[in-house]
C-alpha cells in the first residue's frame, strides 16, 4: 500500500477542499499540502483574523463534514520549498503531451499528487517539478473534470 499526499495548490473554492478532505479521509490518503491561496480549515497556530478563519472553516466543513479534523493537514508557505524536503516522488494531475494514464500507473510507495487550480490546472512550471504527469482519459467532448472529482478518481485509482 502506498502513502499517499495531496498537495492542494491554488485551488480557489472552499466547497473543492472540503470535498477532497472527505474523499481523503473516506479512501485513506495519507495527509494533505495546502499552498497558494488554497482556502484551508482553522487550525491551531493559525494567523489568520478569526472572522476569516471561521469563514473559511465553515465552508470548508459543509462539505467535509468533520473529515478536516480527521485527515492531517499541513499550510506551507511554499510549495518548492515543501518538495524541496518532501522524501517520496511527485506527480501531477494534469492531461499533457508526457501524461500517463492514471489506470496504467504504478505508484511508488511514498507519493504527492499535485492538484491545480480549477481554471487553469497545474502550471507549466510545477510540471516540471513533477516526476509523473497523470491524466483521467476523457471520453466526452469535456477535456477535464471538477478538480474535486477529478481528485476523487485519483485517490480511487492510486490506492486500489
Amino acid at each position: 500500500m502506498i502513502q499517499l499526499t495531496l498537495v492542494l495548490h491554488n485551488i480557489r473554492s472552499t466547497h473543492n477542499v472540503g470535498a477532497i478532505f472527505r474523499t481523503a479521509e473516506c479512501l485513506g490518503a495519507h495527509e494533505i499540502i495546502i499552498s497558494g491561496y488554497t482556502p484551508y480549515p482553522h487550525y491551531e497556530g493559525d494567523t489568520r483574523l478569526p472572522h476569516i478563519a471561521r469563514k473559511l472553516h465553515s465552508q470548508i466543513s459543509k462539505t467535509a463534514l468533520g473529515a478536516e479534523r480527521i485527515v492531517p493537514f499541513t499550510v506551507v508557505d511554499s510549495f518548492e520549498s515543501w518538495l524541496a524536503t518532501y522524501p517520496g516522488e511527485l506527480a501531477a494531475l494534469e492531461i499533457d503531451a508526457r501524461s500517463t494514464p492514471i489506470a496504467t500507473f504504478q505508484p511508488p510507495r511514498q507519493l504527492a499528487l499535485l492538484l491545480g487550480e480549477e481554471v487553469a490546472g497545474v502550471s507549466q512550471q510545477h510540471r516540471t517539478l513533477a516526476s509523473h504527469l497523470l491524466e483521467i482519459p476523457m471520453c466526452g467532448t469535456k477535456e477535464s473534470l471538477n478538480v474535486s472529482i477529478a481528485a476523487s478518481i485519483a485517490i480511487y485509482e492510486l490506492l486500489k
